[in-house]
């Protein structure tokens, strides 16, 4: 048998076939296709391509480790390979052996998947290419004898000295298959392997490229299917159309859908103007800014954002303006502020990395000038569930803007308009500037404009009943989100009343007064109309304080400040601090609160378990 030759024997020279196929900056590293290999003493080179099979250096001369090659690349100072390993039957683990039903030739290897393995090798190690005749894969549940052969590398088979197995070795008998304690998870991948530095097998068969004929197997019961291991989620796929709307009220209701993108954004026509003149002026001077958007839920903020933007992408396809890159993160999505780096991060460059990794390369792609670099525009949703301790993420988000070279446009959404002098510390607010914008709450007439013009000549509505839907939302916080809930739910009301064959068709005051009530009086309104009034008060001092802070939790001590100011104002005696922290369980038992578990004290954090909205209406009608 000869053996393999190896570095220690001979000197090897390596270089890079051709130009670079990739380029990776931000790890500087450059890809090839091939690489060539010079042995001292041969006249000619060796040639390794991506997707052959290798022979890689190894501590016993007779036993390389085999691999195919999956990348070649270098970062300037060494050559590196990625490689799928294989190893030989000796290397298997003795409990698993068992499982190919059969003796192995020592020529066979076996595909090695283990993660704990480093898959990427010194480019300089690689002895050379070696040729794969023969591929058997086994997936080891009663369907052993399924075997497949293949002939790869440009090979007919037809060499004498290529080590194929006969059929009798790729044949094994049911019986010792149903013996064999097999697991389920295993799958093993068989391969014979020939080439010019692989030991010759002292035996010589020849068989045909065609598949070899199993033996018949005893026929079981179909087994339970099972879940393959790395099974990707998929929807399936709509066998027919959507169903269109069979009527009026159903038409009504698929535009009044929260979801539905209405054709115009009526009431907001001067903030659409302002953020685009904004936008734009950022985008043709290639600028960077921040703007800072604020206004209660449901007023059209992210509505009219999205807007600007879609108008704006329509000029840079005319070539009107410069083209520009947007992206959108939202902090409710998010399990940890920091992972407004990971998301931005990858959306700008498709790349994966820590939070910490991926603000040092956002630091350095917003700090480094580049030719032709287009502007990015950042959209940050829900920007105070970004907040920190040390608020170092938005003071990123505010800082990365005012670079020279960061051609970045950053427009920030809230819920409280005094968000930076209340939670910002100062140099954190100093970075976000002068420019804001305010969304006021709709008014009805505003409210009752945008049902209108969702419905867009749909006659489903009286107008009595679109005007009362209008008056009540508008009294309460004037989300017209709520304003469309009510709208749908009454219409389904409607249509489930059978007014549409007894009367006119429409939805009227009846069936909103219906839906009115179904969304303002569950369970917990009921609770807050029969609780006392010190637990009442309780109730809107956390409210105050959540508007105050911006956030939507806070400490009993900063409750329990705006608890004693309103004591004053409606001319009650202010509690004491156990009597309060008593109120505050009692709401907790019931549910309206949620309370910190582990502590009864000043620092007990609160937060609401029922809606602003619905605790408000049922404080307004008591």
């Amino acid at each position: 048998m000869s053996r393999y030759i190896t570095r220690l024997r001979m000197r090897r020279t390596y270089k890079w076939n051709g130009r670079p196929i990739g380029e990776d900056r931000k790890l500087k590293r450059q890809y090839y296709e091939s690489m060539s290999i010079s042995v001292e003493g041969k006249t000619e080179d060796a040639t390794v391509s991506l997707g052959q099979y290798i022979l890689i250096e190894g501590d016993d001369d007779d036993n390389p480790f085999v691999a195919q090659l999956r990348k070649l690349y270098t970062d300037g100072k060494k050559k590196s390979a990625v490689v799928q390993w294989f190893v030989r039957m000796c290397e298997v683990p003795q409990n698993k052996r068992k499982l190919l039903g059969r003796d192995p030739h020592p020529q066979e290897i076996f595909l090695y998947q283990d993660r704990s393995c480093d898959n990427e090798v010194d480019g300089e190690t690689i002895l050379g290419a070696v040729q794969v005749s023969y591929v058997i894969i086994c997936f080891y549940r009663n369907l052993l004898g399924n075997k497949v052969d293949l002939l790869s590398d440009g090979e007919d088979g037809d060499d004498d000295d290529c080590f194929v197995p006969s059929k009798t070795d790729l044949q094994s008998s049911s019986d010792e298959e149903e013996e064999a304690k097999i697991d389920s998870e295993d799958e093993l991948v068989v391969k014979k392997c020939r080439g010019s530095r692989t030991p010759r097998s002292t035996e010589k068969t020849r068989v045909s490229a065609r598949t070899p004929r199993k033996t018949p197997i005893k026929k079981t019961a179909p087994a339970t299917p099972r879940t393959p291991r790395h099974a990707t989620p998929s929807i399936p796929s709509r066998s027919a159309p959507a169903r269109k709307p069979g009527n009026v009220l159903e038409e009504a209701r698929a535009r009044l859908h929260v979801s539905s993108v209405p054709e115009s954004l009526p009431c907001r026509e001067q903030e659409f103007q302002d953020i685009y003149n904004f936008v734009e002026s950022k985008v043709i001077d290639g600028t960077g800014g921040c703007m800072y958007i604020s206004g209660v839920p449901g007023t059209g903020k992210t509505a009219t954002v999205h807007e600007v933007i879609r108008s704006l992408q329509q000029s840079a396809e005319q070539d009107e303006i410069p083209h520009f890159r947007f992206i959108e993160i939202n902090g409710m999505k998010m399990t940890d502020p920091h992972q407004a780096y990971v998301q931005i991060l990858q959306k700008l460059t498709d790349q994966k990395a820590t939070p910490d990794h991926a603000a040092a390369l956002l630091e350095k792609r917003f700090s480094t000038p580049a030719p032709k670099k287009e502007t990015t525009v950042l959209l940050v949703d829900e920007l105070d569930l970004l907040w920190t301790r040390k608020q170092n993420v938005m003071y990123n988000l505010f800082d990365w803007p005012t670079r020279r070279n960061a051609r970045l446009v950053v427009l920030t959404i809230a819920n409280t308009m005094d968000l930076p002098e209340r939670i910002m510390i100062n140099r954190v607010a100093s970075r976000l500037g002068l420019t804001r914008m305010s969304f006021q709450p709709y008014t009805f007439k505003q409210l009752q404009q945008i049902i209108t013009s969702r419905l867009n000549r749909v006659k489903a509505f009286e107008e009595d009943a679109l005007q009362l839907v209008s008056r009540k939302v508008a009294a309460l916080s004037g989300d017209a989100r709520r304003c469309l809930d009510i709208c749908r739910r009454a219409t389904e009301i409607c249509e489930h009343s059978g007014s549409q064959k007894n009367g006119s068709g429409l939805v009227g005051m009846s069936h909103v007064m219906e839906a009115l009530d179904e969304m303002f009086s569950s369970s917990y309104i009921a609770a807050i109309r029969c609780a006392s009034v010190q637990e009442q008060l309780f109730l809107r001092a956390v409210i105050a304080e959540f508007r105050r802070l911006g956030l939507e939790e806070a400490t009993f001590q900063q409750v329990f400040v705006q608890h004693q100011a309103l004591c004053r104002v409606e001319g009650l005696q202010p509690v004491s601090v156990s009597e309060g922290l008593a109120v505050c369980q009692r709401l907790g038992s019931c549910r309206l609160l949620l309370l910190e578990g582990s502590r009864l004290d000043l620092f007990l954090r609160i937060r609401l378990n029922v809606s602003q909205d619905d605790v408000l209406y049922a404080l307004k009608a008591d």
